[in-house]
């Protein structure tokens, strides 16, 4: 017999969401903040009344211990013995009067994200791992939640759980703000191999000297593969080889059909549709020399309908990139890495370089007078010029 029945509740129907049972009703739950400080009877002590962490941080060690014993301690005053160090998802919701609900591993939970593809994607689309550029928020839709309310989460993801509360001390619970804050720290708990990748500055330097970032259009295998390359100090030929093999003819098409979305790239369209032809002809002298003189025009176009004016430097591009990038996303913490994609720009693309000195062919600067030697036109180098206009794609 299945729980569901047990509980006499019935299953939801096929196409429909549900939460998978009831909440563990509980009393006189007055919790209002986690301590600060130790402190004697008598002394004040500071409050946390709000609260993100993860367990990769000293402090969530510290803390959920008590945290969970004091639920389940409610629990138990019930009738009720749930074990919260083995659940996968804790959501407590305490109302003003004191009373709470105890979901353990029964409401249903959504991710937000943003999405890959281009066009609308209708209800009931299976996707993929692959088409999530990044996740944006976490929620819990069925359970009613007040603006009164307080909230507390415990999410565990692979190894790594998450805490998260709002004890909501002003009476105005921000549901909004805890959606982006459980969906940030879900997103570091699934990628936090790629964040401490790009966190440690020889891994990044390495990745981005050899023309390669986590662009979002690649899979996150696709970039775990490239990470543990540079990592072991392995020659990159082989895994650059199955990237390019990868990119066919529908993940082109795909991708520029992206590209088409956005009006600084819809105006380019004669421009930028021979180079992409003449990725899947082979042709990276022609890929490279079209993408790499059109990076700075797309960028320039997006600056002047914010600013209403041309930089007069183009150093200050990649910059401003940066800015709509962490608008679009919703901050830096994104998968979107805006902070260290300006920082590919500036070392990679736009990298200094002295006319008499020889470029390679990530260099716009070294391209555009022709101070590259032929060989360095190669299939890897033009679909970084490919992926990186995308990535500006993504930003605007």
């Amino acid at each position: 017999m299945s729980e569901l029945e047990q509980n006499h509740e019935p299953a939801p129907e096929v196409g429909t969401i549900g939460n998978l049972g009831n909440p563990i009703l509980l009393k006189d739950m007055n919790m209002v903040g986690v301590s600060a400080e130790a402190a004697q009877g008598g002394q004040r002590v500071p409050i946390w009344t709000r609260m993100a962490l993860t367990s990769d941080q000293d402090l969530f060690q510290k803390i959920i211990g008590n945290i969970a014993r004091t639920i389940e301690h409610a629990a138990n005053a019930v009738g009720e013995y749930p074990s919260l160090s083995r659940a996968q998802t804790v959501f407590l919701v305490l109302h003003p009067d004191d009373t709470g609900e105890l979901w353990v591993d029964k409401a249903a939970m959504c991710t937000y994200s943003t999405l890959k593809r281009p066009g609308t994607v209708v209800a009931g689309t299976v996707l993929f791992e692959n088409d999530i550029a990044d996740v944006t928020g976490l929620w819990f839709p069925l359970v009613e939640v007040g603006p009164k309310d307080r909230i507390l989460c415990i999410i565990r993801e692979g190894w790594r759980f998450a805490l998260y509360f709002d004890f909501n001390p002003d009476g105005k619970l921000l549901i909004e703000e805890a959606k982006r804050a459980l969906g940030t720290l879900f997103r570091r708990m699934s990628y936090a191999d790629l964040y401490a990748s790009l966190a440690h500055e020889p891994t990044l330097r390495s990745l981005v000297g050899a023309g390669w970032f986590p662009f979002l259009e690649l899979g996150i295998q696709e970039i775990r593969a490239l990470l543990s390359m540079i990592e072991a100090d392995f020659p990159l030929h082989e895994g650059e080889q199955s990237l390019i093999s990868a990119f066919d003819d529908v993940r082109l098409e795909r991708m520029f059909s992206r590209w088409m979305e956005r009006a600084h790239l819809k105006e380019r369209e004669t421009i930028l549709r021979p180079a992409i032809n003449a990725f899947k002809n082979c042709e990276p002298v022609t890929v490279i020399k079209i993408v790499l003189s059109e990076i700075e025009g797309v960028m320039s176009d997006a600056y002047y309908r914010v600013h209403g004016e041309r930089p007069y430097r183009s150093n200050k591009l990649p910059d401003f990139m940066i800015e709509q990038a962490e608008h679009r996303a919703g901050g830096k913490d994104t998968l979107f890495f805006p902070v260290e994609f300006g920082k590919y720009l500036k070392d990679y693309t736009y990298a200094d370089f002295k006319h008499h000195d020889i470029g390679t062919a990530g260099s716009r600067h070294a391209v555009s007078h022709g101070r590259v030697p032929g060989e360095q036109y190669t299939m890897a180098r033009a679909l970084q010029a490919l992926l990186t206009l995308d990535q500006l794609a993504f930003y605007m």
